[in-house]
């Protein structure tokens, strides 16, 4: 099943309809998956389909969105909510590595984390239903060569 279909029962599931401006702002989501997307930069997207949609439309559909554990919302130290899909193939987020110097913005598919939630079941009698980790640090390539996040920096990296 394609990922619109399924994000179209996971709607229906929850009594809301997978309106077309909705599935626009969704399609806007899938096909920028990587670049995790400020609620802007989703409105000037999804405005070259829909010219007539407001951004107060889009904020109200990421945040059902997210409501809906379709879409997770992020911030990653810059002070601007970013957006993220949640994958169908993992039960929780995906992790990042965050460059400090560049901006880089890394995912790491892997779940790291699956002993630790046994063990914190079996120790602790706590059951995980989710979890995110972001790793914030410095890429080789941007270590004393003068990076200060432009576009060849982060090329390099």
């Amino acid at each position: 099943m394609n990922r619109v279909a399924n994000i179209s029962q996971q709607f229906a599931a929850q009594n809301y309809k997978l309106t077309p401006q909705r599935e626009a702002i969704v399609r806007v989501l899938l096909d920028n998956e990587k670049d995790h997307l400020s609620v802007e930069e989703v409105y000037m997207l999804v405005k070259r389909s829909y010219p007539h949609l407001g951004l107060a439309t889009v904020y109200r559909t990421l945040e059902l969105l997210c409501e809906l554990h379709i879409v997770e919302k992020m911030n990653f130290g810059d002070g601007v909510a970013r957006y993220d899909l949640r994958g169908d193939d993992h039960v929780h987020m995906h992790h990042h590595l965050i460059c400090n110097v560049c901006g880089k913005l890394e995912e790491i598919k892997d779940d790291w984390l699956v002993d630790l939630e046994a063990r914190l079941a079996r120790e602790y009698g706590f059951s995980v239903t989710d979890h995110r980790l972001d790793f914030k640090g410095t890429y080789n390539t941007c270590k004393g060569n003068g990076c200060k996040g432009d576009k060849e920096c982060r090329a390099v990296s």
